[in-house]
């Protein structure tokens, strides 16, 4: 059976007759359905009535419905109302504008807005590079979507895709202090794209490109960093490469080999799986295949060695195996198939390409994209300290040195005593991974 998941946490209003222990019965019902209680508060107490508040993980939608339906099918036992906490936690979005400074007297106003503000304004116009240092342009980032791959969840347009936006928004905020606004735009013609974001450049000192499906991504990309003087980084692409190498680094020092010397074998050449393969090869990797559905990728800079042979051919052997493409191709053979010591790191989202816990039996290090399982994956441990560092440079463009410059600062938070099979990657929670990154970040912009 799936793991509940706090992304589908409910909260359920139960009522029933004090005499029949209205709250045993529930919370009986809840963990025989297969919920995971997380908080129980009694809302209401008398003698002839007790409403109960039940907080529960669920598996989905579809189980949620059924642990209701259990509730009900419970003798006295009567559900008023069922709250789903992930929705309530994004009614009327996830971020706001707030202002830093503040407006109380006439003073305020004069010296915010008219008249003082024109002296602002005069300044800015006499030298345009004021801007970084006189209003929000330093500190602010563009998130950037045409809502065409968000998520596992495919083409589903710009006002879908904002949820996922503002999250990003938040956790910009969150980890390193960098104010960030959702973009959606509504077209998914690469120039029409790329023009808009030159119109609105002028406010924000940094773009993030987000679930732009490839291989539009990677034109759209380019053209704007052609195009604008401040830094363009495609998360998708770059942040998961960044964090990848950054837990294959730790991985490899764990069982004792070296980045040039192994077998690394990818499955998925779209965004992700290129710029992982590039950022490999940067870093000193010297035998490195993709595969998309149709065989072997063919990836400029990328030698192939002449490899003819399809994804399973190509594992045998291998040391290490980067997924980042679909659920369940592989299987528990083709893990054993490889080298001793070997590193899987099975991405795919919400289901990896195997099983990690039969990837385990074989394969001394197993990372997955998911937070129930360890050595997670996250892009969450990247983008944020790259923006920050970049800002605080007024940097105009990203190189690869500089990339490799934040996986080595995100591979750094794990001490030589703390690394192990289960922890080759930091928590996204550590405070020092964005202050790392940061520094890391300036330095090579610099």
């Amino acid at each position: 059976m799936s793991s509940t998941s706090p992304g589908y946490g409910i909260t359920i209003r139960v009522e029933g007759a004090p005499e029949r222990q209205p709250v045993a019965q529930a919370t009986t019902a809840i963990t025989n359905a297969g919920a995971t209680i997380t908080a129980l508060d009694v809302a209401e107490s008398s003698l002839e009535l007790v409403v109960v508040d039940i907080t529960c993980d669920t598996i989905d939608v579809t189980h949620a419905q059924d642990i209701c339906v259990e509730i009900e099918k419970t003798p006295g036992l009567k559900v008023r109302k069922v709250s789903d906490r992930t929705f309530l936690l994004h009614l009327g979005g996830k971020i706001e504008v707030t202002p830093k400074v503040p407006l109380k007297t006439r003073d305020d106003l004069s010296r915010a807005y008219t008249p003082g503000v024109a002296r602002i304004s005069q300044a800015i116009a006499a030298d345009p590079a004021d801007a970084r240092r006189l209003t929000i342009k330093r500190n602010t980032v563009a998130v950037v979507t045409d809502g065409s791959a968000v998520l596992g969840l495919g083409n589903i347009g710009p006002a879908a895709a904002l949820p996922v936006m503002e999250g990003k928004a938040a956790l910009f905020k969150r980890f390193a202090d960098v104010d960030a606004w959702p973009v959606c735009i509504d077209s998914q013609d690469v120039d029409e794209i790329v023009r808009t974001v030159q119109l609105i450049a002028p406010v924000y000192g940094g773009i993030n490109l987000e679930d732009i499906s490839a291989p539009r991504c990677f034109e759209i990309e380019a053209k704007l960093r052609e195009l604008l003087d401040i830094p363009v980084f495609h998360d998708d692409q770059h942040g998961t490469a960044i964090v990848v190498l950054a837990a294959l680094k730790n991985a490899l020092k764990l069982v004792r080999k070296e980045l040039g010397q192994v077998k690394i074998v990818i499955s998925g050449a779209g965004a992700a799986g290129t710029a992982i393969a590039k950022l490999l090869s940067v870093s000193g990797g010297q035998n490195v295949l993709a595969f998309h559905r149709e065989g072997i990728a063919e990836i400029p800079g990328i030698d192939n060695h002449g490899f003819k042979g399809d994804l399973r051919e190509a594992i045998k052997g291998a040391d290490v195996f980067i997924g980042v493409s679909a659920a369940n191709i592989l299987n528990e053979d083709d893990i054993k198939s490889m080298a001793i010591n070997s590193i899987v790191f099975a991405l795919a989202n919400p289901d990896p390409e195997i099983d990690p816990t039969i990837a385990r039996k074989y394969a001394a290090v197993v990372a997955t994209g998911r937070s129930d399982h360890p050595n997670q994956i996250n892009n969450v441990l990247a983008f944020p300290g790259i923006f920050r560092g970049l800002l605080d440079a007024n940097a105009s463009k990203i190189t690869d040195q500089l990339l490799v410059a934040a996986a080595d600062a995100i591979a750094s938070c794990v001490a030589p005593s703390q690394l192990n099979a289960n922890f080759i990657i930091p928590s996204v929670f550590d405070p020092e991974v964005a202050k790392k990154v940061a520094a890391a970040v300036k330095g090579a912009a610099k």
